[in-house]
């Protein structure tokens, strides 16, 4: 069993890199943007469930966040991965249990990847770039734990053909583990596939689109309205989201060097054994919780149950929602307000609050303003 030896002094680069704790992240943007948006989104559409996390871990080292680990969902925006931290920050009362997330950098460096063009979306959630730096920095930070999925981008861009199939996982999350002897929790996203189904990945085309910074094109008949109607981007079907919490994993019982003893080699195939652990759990609980994806009478309950807030938890409404609340917190600088979704004409008064937002339901054309829009956004990069 290899042993770690701590050092509560971080080196001298991660020392000056630790400003990225606190150069974006926002907590009351994060809880304004979940009373005000997700959580009318994930009681009607996503219905998210979380399996086995009453018991929920505890750090093995206590100067040392936690590593969780989850799959990706294949050819989908991120909204997995929005409601899943939505919902615990809404479950645990103890924020330091809370995971902070490590995201692809084209998230965040990329305007058209933050939903409905909300400036800074991701890291203003507590987001940070996934950088070898920026994970190694995170983890002498003591205020919430960390999350990443460590499948990174390729996990994204699977094809439907390969849905709950993990791709390589990244073997700095081992090496950090081993380095600083905190442990891996995984868990399990169940249904994500199905919030944009039958959708393929080519990588002659995705090549192509990194360079105008979209990691990723599903081809899917879905592109059609993409191209037809610019909201549908974001578009996610309602699929049930469920989280299911995995086995922990302590790698240091996996292996008897330490961590800078290992090679490439070494780690590759270290990480090919918790990808192997991982796949087995995710296999069951997809057997579990993974046969009715959408739960269609459900559904309807919610829809049903929510009707005055109609039509905001439907998809051709986010655009409205999410760019009204950018201009109620971000350029009016309101604090502790709840949007009135429910009241009559609400959609039409943020249409004409928000003219861009009208860009969103024009066929083609509607994506001139939007890119320019996006394209200034990427060139400024300034905090806002």
């Amino acid at each position: 069993m290899a042993t770690s030896t701590l050092n509560s002094t971080p080196p001298p680069a991660i020392q000056a890199n630790q400003h990225i704790y606190d150069d974006y992240f926002e907590e009351e943007f994060t809880r304004t943007v979940d009373e005000n948006l997700l959580q009318l989104l994930d009681r009607v559409w996503f219905r998210s469930e979380l399996v086995g996390f009453d018991d929920y871990p505890q750090r093995n080292n206590p100067e040392r966040p936690l590593i969780f680990a989850s799959n990706h969902s294949g050819m989908a925006f991120p909204w997995d991965a929005m409601v899943a931290l939505a919902h615990l920050f809404r479950h645990l009362p103890e924020q330091r249990d809370l995971p902070r997330p490590l995201s692809a950098p084209l998230l965040s460096k990329t305007a058209l990847m933050n939903p409905f063009l909300v400036k800074n979306f991701w890291k203003k959630c507590g987001c940070v770039d996934a950088t070898t730096l920026n994970f190694e920095t995170m983890m002498y930070y003591n205020d919430h734990n960390l999350m990443l999925y460590p499948e990174g981008v390729p996990g994204i861009g699977k094809g439907f053909n390969r849905k709950y199939e993990l791709q390589r996982l990244a073997t700095s999350m081992l090496r950090l583990s081993l380095q600083h002897g905190t442990d891996i929790v995984p868990f399990y996203t169940i249904n994500a596939e199905y919030l944009n189904p039958y959708a393929y990945s080519w990588d002659l085309v995705n090549n192509f689109t990194k360079k105008i910074g979209i990691p990723f094109l599903p081809l899917t008949l879905l592109l059609i309205l993409v191209i037809l109607q610019p909201w549908a981007f974001y578009l996610a079907l309602p699929a049930k989201l469920i989280f299911v919490m995995g086995t922990r994993i302590r790698p240091s019982e996996l292996t008897d060097k330490k961590h800078d003893e290992l090679t490439r080699d070494e780690y590759l195939a270290l990480s090919d054994q918790v990808r192997h652990k991982m796949q087995m759990e995710l296999d069951a609980a997809v057997l579990a919780h993974g046969q009715k994806p959408y739960r269609w009478g459900e559904l309807w309950q919610r829809i049903k149950e929510n009707r005055r807030f109609f039509p905001f938890f439907l998809p051709f409404a986010w655009p409205a929602m999410f760019t009204e609340f950018e201009r109620l917190y971000v350029k009016e600088g309101r604090r502790n307000f709840r949007m009135k979704l429910d009241a009559p004409g609400s959609f039409f008064r943020m249409l004409w609050r928000n003219p861009i937002t009208i860009a969103y339901f024009i066929p083609v054309l509607g994506w001139i303003p939007l890119a320019i829009k996006g394209y200034r956004g990427n060139k400024l990069g300034q905090k806002s």
